[in-house]
């Protein structure tokens, strides 16, 4: 239960003043629908109204708070034109100005003879002053009133900064006193003031200072919100520790001929990777391993390895991926190894129905599948092990931590997880969305696989690039073309592959097929079948194909308007070529003139094919929240701390966290206390069901 000391917080935001039912949905696209979500809104600028000028005095286009007498009233002659309002002092005179005014209203705030405090923006007109709608018109005895710094927030459409201003003088009273759940020699060393106070600082600000991430109020704001993200994940990952595993070993005679089956020898990074993950499987624990490998390092192989362990143990194993595509494709690139090793492989996704969806599910209850591969479809409550010990995750950023869990629970005593990503994450990543979690990473290609050479040409030279394909086509290759991301919609990005298909069609005919993801899941599986058996030779396809998809004969990637992509992405849609013998190539066209940061990633793309470091510049040049699309990552989504500018807090906050939990873990102690309430406050409330006493 959330603590009552934290209720007025949690109020929705409807309960502060200046937030009507009218403002109220907007509020809630803005910050969010609860009291603490407004505060957490901090200002993104400032407005400095101490400079007090005289009019003779006035500079163009700076913010004046000047004392005025306020002179003739002059009403527009026609609508269109505006109401002035003349207001002088000894040094001289201008006008204020105000569009669809109502007079009255003028009249009574701005009384002729008399003194007033007038705040706002000057411009000249014509050579004199002119103040346009002021923000602040007051009388001399309401000076106290008038806010001499006022904090700029980030809006959205129809919602006036005023409204904005006004809830968060509402709300900051209603901030409580909290146990202080930060270490006392720590917050000393910094310089930082309690959470309230660091609160009401971060909205009060005393100068454009006050505005930068290094702040103290915003930094110590953003570091409780980091402590709280990393000790939530900590929590996860003692649960699994905890919970009961079970250790699995065996002799590796299946893993042989897996091994002596396999086109290739593995890769010095894969040994490393198995033998942490067998490590991990005879240990008494859980496993909850992050396996991070390049595209084409070979995961797979590895995963299945591992999976081999479990089965020939006595278990059963399980791989989940993200689509159906995806799903089917590592069923066929799994089901010759597992024939070579006499192993029981079977596929279930959404498409498997009926009977035959009915027979699955009994041979996996009775044990009679080793290892069952599928999408989400693994997850429903009708799908039964009779002994899952291993389940594989691929292609992590689409599940977040709630379905790491519920997978794990489908094992009953202790399945071991292990979840592959083939896009490298960032250090900094790993430790906010992956924390719970110990790492593995492939860092080597298989021998054999050839660099891809990667050109990058101007979109006004398609008509070559075209006619070009004539060449690869003539040597049997295949070639991706990739369409832009015209908005995100799969409506207008299908029809942008739509128009570029019917023209490569009008030149190559039936050669070219096409996938979007707007085509039923069927549809799009035909036509990838289609072009794994080479009947089309050119897929114009979305990004539908950014993930997994492998065909050795395409040797050719065309990507169209690449400037929209991001590094990630880009380097995952190259990574879909060069995976047989051949040498590939990849065509990166771009809409000219380029802006910087696209000419940053398209000269990082042609000069490294390394996933890593790609990683780590993509989150240079675009940030966390779009790295891998927020939204649907399973990363955290930080509303006070910024995850490039902040990783020294953040490598602290892990190293912290750790530190609790180890002498602390059930947040027991005085300051475990008031973790707990930190977690509450940072909505982080499914990890406080981990302790055994929450």
């Amino acid at each position: 239960m959330r603590p009552e000391i934290l209720f007025p917080l949690f109020a929705p935001a409807r309960s502060l003043p200046g937030i009507g039912p009218r403002l109220e949905a907007l509020v809630e696209k803005l910050a969010g629908p609860k009291v603490i979500d407004i505060l957490w809104h901090l200002p993104s600028g400032l407005i400095d109204r101490r400079h007090r000028p005289s009019i003779a005095d006035v500079r163009d286009g700076e913010i004046a708070t000047m004392e005025v007498t306020v002179g003739l009233h002059i009403p527009p002659r026609t609508k269109r034109l505006p109401y002035r309002v003349h207001v002088f002092d000894d040094t001289g005179e201008m006008q204020i100005v105000f569009f669809n005014a109502r007079a009255e209203h003028l009249a009574k705030i701005l009384p002729e003879g008399q003194r007033r405090i007038i705040s706002g923006r000057v411009e000249f007109y014509q050579g004199t002053p002119q103040m346009t709608h002021p923000d602040h018109m007051i009388g001399l005895d309401e000076l106290a009133d008038l806010p001499l710094m006022e904090p700029i927030y980030p809006l959205t459409a129809g919602l006036p900064l005023k409204s904005i201003q006004k809830a968060v003088r509402g709300a900051l009273p209603r901030l409580p006193e909290l146990p202080e759940w930060q270490d006392g020699p720590w917050l000393k060393a910094r310089g930082w003031t309690n959470w309230r106070q660091s609160l009401i600082a971060a909205h009060e600000l005393q100068s454009a200072a006050d505005l930068g991430a290094d702040a103290p109020a915003r930094a110590r704001l953003a570091y409780d919100e980091l402590l709280a993200n990393q000790l939530a994940l900590g929590l996860v990952r003692l649960r699994m520790r905890r919970l009961p595993g079970r250790s699995i070993s065996a002799p590796g005679q299946l893993r042989k001929k897996v091994e002596a089956a396999l086109p290739f020898a593995l890769t010095n990074a894969q040994i490393r990777a198995l033998s942490e993950i067998s490590a991990d499987m005879k240990s008494n624990h859980r496993m909850l391993r992050l396996l991070q490998g390049d595209v084409g390092s070979g995961k797979t192989v590895v995963a299945l390895l591992a999976m081999l362990d479990a089965v020939e143990a006595g278990f059963q194993a399980a791989m989940m991926a993200p689509t159906e595509i995806l799903a089917r494709q590592h069923y066929a690139t799994l089901a010759p190894l597992c024939d070579a090793a006499g192993v029981r492989l079977e596929l279930l996704t959404g498409r498997e129905k009926g009977k035959r969806r009915e027979e699955i599910l009994a041979r996996a209850a009775a044990g009679e599948i080793d290892i069952l591969v599928g999408t989400h479809a693994l997850f429903q409550e009708d799908v039964a092990f009779r002994a899952l010990a291993f389940a594989v995750v691929d292609e992590q950023h689409r599940f977040g931590v709630h379905q790491r869990l519920m997978l794990t629970s489908k094992g009953g005593t202790g399945t071991d997880v292990l979840v592959m990503t083939a896009t490298p994450i960032p250090r900094t990543l790993t430790l906010t969305a992956y924390g719970d979690m110990d790492v593995s990473k492939l860092d080597e290609k298989p021998p054999g696989r050839k660099p891809v050479d990667t050109r990058a040409l101007p979109l006004d030279r398609l008509g070559e690039v075209a006619a070009g394909l004539d060449r690869a086509l003539a040597r049997g290759d295949q070639i991706y073309w990739v369409c832009p991301l015209v908005e995100e919609s799969d409506e207008v990005d299908a029809a942008a592959a739509e128009e570029r298909h019917r023209h490569l069609q009008s030149i190559y005919g039936e050669k070219v097929g096409l996938v979007h993801g707007r085509m039923k899941a069927a549809d799009k599986d035909a036509v990838m079948a289609r072009f794994q058996a080479g009947d089309i030779r050119i897929l114009v396809a979305t990004t539908v194909i950014e993930v997994g998809v492998n065909v050795p004969t395409a040797t050719v990637m065309v990507i169209e308007h690449a400037e929209r992509f991001g590094l990630a992405q880009l380097h995952q849609l190259r990574g879909r070529v060069g995976r047989g013998g051949d040498k590939s190539s990849c065509l990166l066209l771009y809409q000219a003139p380029l802006g910087e940061t696209a000419a940053a990633r398209i000269k990082i793309m042609r000069e490294t094919e390394d996933g890593f470091r790609i990683a780590e510049e993509d989150l240079r040049l675009r940030g966390a929240g779009e790295l891998l699309g927020t939204r649907q990552s399973g990363l955290p989504e930080f509303r006070l701390a910024n995850i490039e500018t902040q990783q020294e807090l953040l490598a602290v906050a892990y190293d912290d966290a750790r530190l609790i939990l180890d002498r602390d873990p059930e947040l027991e102690s005085p300051r475990g206390e008031a973790l707990r309430t930190l977690l509450y406050l940072f909505e982080r409330d499914e990890a406080i069901r981990y302790l055994r006493s929450g």
